[in-house]
């Protein structure tokens, strides 16, 4: 990516500095760490796992938070991601939407930090929290992305970012509310909703990096096949057939990594909101 004329945003948390903090309404177990890993990989809201898991609120705690330290070339790339989306988002939404955008905060911790939804942990993967929100990653996750799911590359980096910024657009767009009523009102759909509402997101990841390069160039050689490389490995499909041998689709919410790809690259290549409308898909 061609992130050197790249603003760093001012949105970026750093709770590393403390170490974990356990926080939230309570501990979480094992079990609850392997549900989120099966379920929760990029998740738009952790606190259906996390508040089933934990008990009675408690008081939180939480490292302070400060900027990154200038010379962590890491956090600074996140930054400057995060900037990009900022940027590109704020311009979709005045001249296709004729309204502000409100940016999220993206938050850097280690092991587990509290959040609106709960205790979040590294195990999760990064998530979005609509309660505050807020993106949080713990950046262990990146080498995870590059060494487990054979992912590498900054681009692909991205658009773990762009992701869930993706959420964080559906939580302005009304979307995830609406989607919550109908779980509510439509359990047995849950998993088919969250479907929709990932591939709607990694479409919006699409949409993003192809406003952001039209405007600012800043994709290189190689970097689509990246972010189509990560789109790949944390499809549903493969997530289960490495952790437990087998695919079980009806119990998908992510989608396959077909299905992944295909939304990314439908933002990708058309740069439209109305295109990434997943919930008015007859098939995904």
């Amino acid at each position: 990516m061609r992130l050197d004329d790249s603003r760093e945003s001012d949105n970026v948390e750093d709770r590393r500095a403390g170490g974990p903090r356990i926080g939230g309404r309570g501990t979480i177990g094992i079990g609850t760490i392997v549900l989120a890993l099966v379920a929760m990989y990029f998740g738009v809201d952790p606190s259906v796992v996390l508040q089933m898991a934990e008990g009675p609120p408690v008081q939180q705690q939480q490292a302070p938070a400060t900027r990154p330290p200038a010379n962590d070339k890491q956090a600074v790339f996140v930054s400057k991601v995060l900037g990009e989306t900022e940027d590109t988002w704020s311009a979709i939404f005045q001249k296709d939407l004729n309204r502000q955008y409100v940016p999220p905060k993206l938050v850097l911790f280690r092991g587990a930090t509290p959040t609106a939804c709960g205790t979040g942990q590294s195990a999760m993967g990064p998530f979005y929290c609509p309660g505050d929100s807020k993106v949080y990653i713990d950046l262990a996750f990146f080498d995870e992305l590059q060494n487990r799911f054979k992912a590498p590359g900054d681009f692909a980096q991205a658009y773990v970012i762009a992701h869930e910024v993706g959420h964080h657009v559906q939580h302005l767009l009304g979307i995830s509310d609406q989607v919550d009523n109908l779980r509510r009102r439509n359990p047995s759909q849950a998993n088919a909703l969250s479907v929709r509402m990932e591939l709607q997101a990694d479409c919006f990841a699409g949409l993003w990096a192809q406003r952001a390069n039209a405007a600012r160039n800043i994709l290189e050689s190689g970097d689509v096949e990246e972010a189509l490389a990560a789109a790949t490995a944390i499809g549903d499909d493969r997530l289960q057939k490495q952790g437990q041998g087998y695919v079980v689709p009806d119990t998908f919410t992510h989608g396959s990594s077909e299905q992944r790809v295909r939304w990314f690259k439908r933002g990708l290549e058309s740069g439209s909101l109305k295109q990434c409308d997943t919930f008015a898909a007859s098939s995904l």
